[in-house]
């Protein structure tokens, strides 16, 4: 990794420059993986350096070769690097949503906020629905949305919020009726990443704790009052899910010649481990191969530097091809003159997002039970600051 300055030293316009152009060499002079964070789309404008860090892969020719390319969130994911699963474990059937409508999740303090109002969205003209109830399992909106004053106003409109969680999380705290949903340890599942060759069985270790229930029990409940039991369970307890799910998995693969133990034998053993694949895989090899006998999933059925599509939109914030767009707030705006210091919110290492808040390490981190924040010595010197303990310019 590049950096472009040394701890307390400001980097010039031409040592910037400098840096820019040494790091493009060496990057057209060897194989290089293009990586970005999800976090980068969560900015003002943030698709746009997803888009460019494609078309920057595309530019040194290397996407289609092993080692190189692009990834996204590469910090944020477990299976990276693995070779690709004979078949997807499949999942339960998440049905069909009859209202037909849907919003971005990062609209969600949108819709709370402006009911009717209209937005646009992938070149479509959208409008916000009227939300009366929210029925929240898994996930924390208050980890996604960037101004949490203003989700906080939003969520209030809401006539009623139900949460189905196993921490007190924020989004708990700010329910009205909390839903204790059992751990991974409470119940029996099966589990197998994308990208996995083996399959686990997680069988529970402890019966649920207190009032909590699996969220197969939470959801069997609320559909029984809903008279609609029968259509999500398709007649199956806890077990009788593992075992479809499985046994679904078994069938897939054998089509492949790979063959499974039956389940009582899996269950028993804790795990089922299918055959390497012959080679690494490696991410739109076929495409770099024969892109006609292999296209991808864009309207070109190539890898879109300037996309019709978008273009066509006839988005002001968002044209044909990823361009640089000065955000709302940064150094280098207007507002930097009156607000001179900027905010790198990072994932705190002590801490997995609010679920493992409560834990010792994270704890042991904090200061007077908040996440420290940290300066650059000058800006701390320059302001007289010091931390909680006395020392200067920390």
């Amino acid at each position: 990794m590049t950096s472009l300055a040394s701890p307390g030293v400001r980097p010039t316009d031409s040592s910037r420059a400098r840096t820019i152009r040494a790091l493009a060499r060496k990057m057209a002079g060897k194989r290089t993986m293009i990586t970005l964070a999800y976090s980068l789309q969560r900015g003002d404008h943030g698709e746009q350096p997803i888009w460019m860090g494609i078309v920057l892969a595309a530019m040194l020719g290397q996407i289609g070769l092993p080692g190189t390319g692009f990834g996204v969130g590469y910090g944020s994911m477990g299976a990276k690097g693995m070779n690709r699963a004979p078949a997807p474990l499949r999942a339960m059937n998440a049905g069909v949503n009859p209202t037909g409508k849907y919003i971005p999740v990062s609209r969600i303090t949108d819709m709370l906020l402006h009911p009717g109002e209209s937005y646009d969205f992938n070149g479509q003209r959208l409008t916000y629905p009227d939300i009366r109830m929210v029925l929240w399992a898994g996930g924390n909106p208050f980890h996604h949305h960037q101004d949490l004053n203003r989700m906080l106003r939003g969520w209030q409109k809401p006539e009623s919020i139900v949460v189905s969680e196993i921490f007190w999380t924020p989004v708990a705290r700010f329910a009205d009726i909390v839903l204790p949903a059992a751990s991974t340890l409470e119940r029996n599942d099966i589990s197998a990443g994308w990208w996995d060759n083996v399959v686990y069985a997680m069988q529970k270790a402890v019966e649920p704790v207190g009032e909590s229930r699996s969220d197969l029990d939470i959801v069997t409940a609320l559909a029984e009052r809903l008279g609609h039991r029968q259509a999500f369970t398709e007649g199956r307890d806890e077990m009788g899910w593992v075992k479809f799910l499985y046994d679904t998995l078994k069938d897939q693969v054998a089509e492949q010649q790979i063959h499974l133990p039956d389940f009582d034998e899996f269950w028993k053993a804790g795990r089922a481990v299918m055959p390497e694949p012959s080679k690494p895989y490696v991410m739109f090899e076929d495409f770099r191969r024969d892109p006609n006998a292999h296209p991808l999933k864009t309207p070109s059925g190539r890898i879109e530097i300037f996309s019709s599509t978008i273009a066509g939109f006839g988005y002001d914030d968002c044209p044909g091809h990823p361009v640089w767009i000065e955000p709302a707030e940064w150094l280098g705006g207007k507002l930097a003159a009156r607000y001179p210091l900027h905010l790198t919110s990072n994932q705190p290492a002590a801490r997995l997002h609010s679920q493992m808040d409560p834990a010792p390490i994270s704890i042991a981190q904090k200061v007077s039970g908040r996440e420290p924040l940290w300066i650059n010595p000058l800006d701390a010197k320059a302001r007289n600051l010091r931390d909680e303990i006395g020392r200067a310019h920390v």
